[in-house]
């Protein structure tokens, strides 16, 4: 589906299904040099049991038109624009990786609009190296496939997504050099930028007022469990409900451990609808 926010095209896919404002609600934002296809199975679950589902592609990534957002808080504000475009008051939001930050910024500064908030292999501050950003820049092709190789702690998950004998490795791959090929120049290095600025991540999370879960890797290589230890804490001092649910997997929680990631998922979600 394609919506007008802000004056530009942006895609949303919706699960499989039309979408349906009047149900509730499950927004899926991605990370760096992705796009809503990191979500094929959970959205489409979501959406053939009960909700309305909006897996966007942020500007300049993939289908959605840019130019690229330099910062955190402007995808926080896009995305509030896009519930707008589509009709939406509330929502349950749901990030990975650099979407967490966005999730995370759009659940402080909106507390009307968000019913609930999940956030997967997430880390606040979300620092990138010198060398990778570097990389980022310069060499776009070797920062993509380090990123491939550390978001992954095996090379053949049982059972994986979108099936058994899929290669994750390759798959990432080849959905980040898409990304890159359809996307702006250095697309790749202004999406880790804008990881590596926010500053405000736990002060926003000091401001979260819905229930949160955080969905964290045990093998996570880019965000360890310990990295949102203290983004836990702090979202404990207004939140309802906070906890955390811990998966054996890396930072490709989605791939990895498909079916675990949606039950954590579906699961909180369900029981804040």
């Amino acid at each position: 589906m394609i919506l007008d926010v802000q004056n530009k095209a942006a895609y949303v896919y919706t699960g499989g299904k039309p979408f349906d404002p009047s149900l509730p609600t499950a927004v899926f934002i991605h990370g760096a040099e992705h796009d809503h296809s990191v979500w094929a199975l959970q959205t489409r679950y979501f959406a053939h049991h009960g909700f309305g589902v909006l897996a966007l592609d942020l500007p300049g990534h993939h289908r959605s038109a840019g130019p690229a957002l330099t910062d955190i808080a402007a995808m926080a504000d896009w995305l509030a624009a896009l519930l707008d475009a589509a009709g939406v008051a509330r929502a349950c939001v749901i990030g990975h990786s650099m979407g967490s930050l966005a999730a995370l910024d759009f659940a402080a500064r909106y507390p009307e609009r968000a019913s609930a908030l999940a956030l997967v292999a997430t880390a606040v501050p979300m620092t990138v190296s010198d060398a990778l950003l570097d990389a980022a820049l310069n060499r776009e092709p070797e920062a993509i496939a380090m990123v491939n190789q550390w978001s992954h702690s095996t090379l053949a998950a049982k059972p994986s997504c979108p099936g058994p004998g899929f290669w994750l490795h390759g798959m990432n791959q080849r959905l980040m050099e898409r990304v890159s090929a359809t996307g702006e120049a250095g697309l790749f290095h202004t999406d880790f930028t804008a990881c590596n600025a926010y500053s405000e991540g736990l002060a926003r999370a000091a401001q979260v007022r819905c229930p949160v879960r955080l969905i964290v890797g045990r093998r996570d290589a880019m965000t360890p469990p310990r990295a949102a230890q203290t983004l836990a804490q702090a979202l404990a001092q207004a939140s309802p409900r906070v906890d955390t649910v811990t998966l054996d997997a890396g930072h490709a929680l989605m791939t990895e451990q498909p079916d675990a990631t949606l039950d954590a998922l579906f699961g909180f979600a369900s029981s804040v609808a």
